[in-house]
């Protein structure tokens, strides 16, 4: 028998550190090869390291909490046997969700929806194995009176016998439940007089915009630290490169999205997106490919030596997770269907939000979308995603006065706020680009051209 120390692996595109977050095993333990080791979170995810040895743990040899360097040892075994190679890792496929239909859209109409899945994935042997596949679920529906509005949805009303008609459906109730909402005192804002997930969200939000409703007492210490490690210390330092080095312009423009929208109930209603997500974050997102096509120099890196214009599109979104902020792009993503787009959007959201992004799946994007309207915002001015030179906002959707046909009308509008790379992208460039979008969320049929 001899002992073999497992050094800290680089897990991928080139990360130089590691958190030791918590040991799966202690001294004396048995370990087989691929048995989870150590859970260690890195500059963009959390990772399980798996074990190439199978033996007998004589040392841990790093505690709990501190940040070591690639190449340092960090547990030891005793084997009587070399370690074993074990195949790259591979991504598993995607799965089906569903979504609901809110015309002023919430972060769960908006955007990817922000319910986890039940059922977790595997181990995640990152450099030594297979990834695990994660799973998604549709969910539970309460029994309730079905009723249909003029779009075809399937909505609930309360019993006859409750003090007032509350119309809402049941993903709808179960919100309002969780967040201790009385729907009874809601004000709809649906077509149908229906109660939205926005709706639920306002009212909740009087307290928070979050799911914590009460407002927490002051911390009994006067002052709070929090060390600037892991996804927070990447965020900074990627942030404050992108914004000291490449000149930002911003455009803007408001758009009448009600076609949109009427477009998203359309696919909602449809067999072939049957089981599929469907959200005007959807549209953006082929939207943006589209005008990518139109105007390829927003799809592109600068070198200093060199623009590279990108002739395909790895598009990424901005995530908000319990960890922070990530970037996740679809690799690809101009040779997907609409079906398929949707369907790797909510695969690589579910990943995120479960922290089992890799570093290859944050790294070589070419532009990004930040879904602000998840969270109430009209518009805002995005930092470009560290070698990217183009970046779109999307504003919160909802009803307002515009004018059409010389008449002021109802209709949901947004707001497209853009930045960009000013030494690769010209403002007539930007201003065109900005425009294509937005004539695909003002008329969404010309995606079919």
């Amino acid at each position: 028998m001899s002992a073999s120390e497992f050094l800290l692996p680089d897990v991928g595109e080139g990360l130089t550190e590691a958190e030791i977050v918590s040991w799966k095993v202690k001294a004396g333990d048995q370990v087989t090869v691929n048995q989870t080791l150590v859970e260690i979170e890195t500059a963009k995810s959390i990772v399980e390291l798996p074990s190439p040895f199978t033996g007998v743990v004589t040392a841990v040899l790093v505690e709990e909490g501190a940040t070591v360097d690639v190449g340092t040892p960090i547990i030891s075994v005793s084997t009587g046997a070399e370690p074993v190679d074990a195949p790259a890792p591979a991504r598993g496929p995607a799965d089906d969700v569903v979504a609901d239909t809110a015309d002023t859209i919430s972060p769960e109409d908006q955007g990817p929806d922000a319910t986890k899945a039940d059922d977790k994935p595997g181990a995640v042997l990152v450099g030594y194995g297979l990834k695990g596949q994660v799973a998604s679920r549709r969910g539970a529906r309460a029994a309730a009176m079905p009723t249909i509005d003029p779009a075809g949805l399937r909505l609930d009303r309360v019993p006859a016998a409750s003090a007032s008609s509350v119309i809402a459906k049941p993903p709808i109730r179960k919100l309002a439940k969780d967040l201790g909402v009385d729907l009874s005192q809601v004000n709809p804002s649906g077509l149908a007089g229906e109660i939205l997930r926005e709706d639920v969200v306002r009212g909740a939000s009087q307290a928070s915009v979050f799911r914590n409703i009460e407002t927490p007492a002051w911390g009994v210490d006067r002052e709070e630290y929090i060390p600037v490690k892991g996804v927070r210390k990447a965020i900074a330092t990627g942030m404050v490169k992108s914004a000291f080095t490449a000149p930002h312009v911003g455009v803007f423009v408001d758009v009448d999205a009600t076609r949109t929208m009427e477009f998203v109930k359309r696919l909602k209603n449809s067999t072939d997106f049957a089981g599929v997500k469907v959200s005007p974050m959807l549209v953006m997102a082929k939207a943006m490919i589209w005008a990518v096509r139109r105007n390829p120099t927003v799809n592109s890196t600068w070198t200093d030596e060199q623009i590279v214009v990108h002739h395909y599109v790895n598009f990424g979104f901005a995530a908000a997770t319990p960890r922070g902020l990530v970037v996740p792009n679809i690799k690809d993503a101009q040779e997907l269907s609409l079906r398929e787009l949707a369907q790797a959007i909510e695969q690589m959201t579910n990943v995120a939000r479960d922290g089992k992004l890799q570093p290859a799946d944050m790294s070589n994007g070419t532009i990004t979308v930040t879904n602000i309207g998840v969270f109430g915002m009209d518009t805002g001015t995005p930092i470009l995603n560290p070698g990217e030179v183009g970046i779109v906002a999307l504003g919160t959707i909802k009803q307002k006065p515009w004018v059409v046909d010389g008449e002021v009308r109802p209709r949901f509008v947004t707001t497209l706020g853009a930045s960009f790379d000013h030494r690769v992208v010209d403002g007539d460039v930007a201003s065109r680009f900005l425009a294509d979008v937005a004539s695909i969320i003002e008329e969404p049929a010309l995606l079919l051209d």
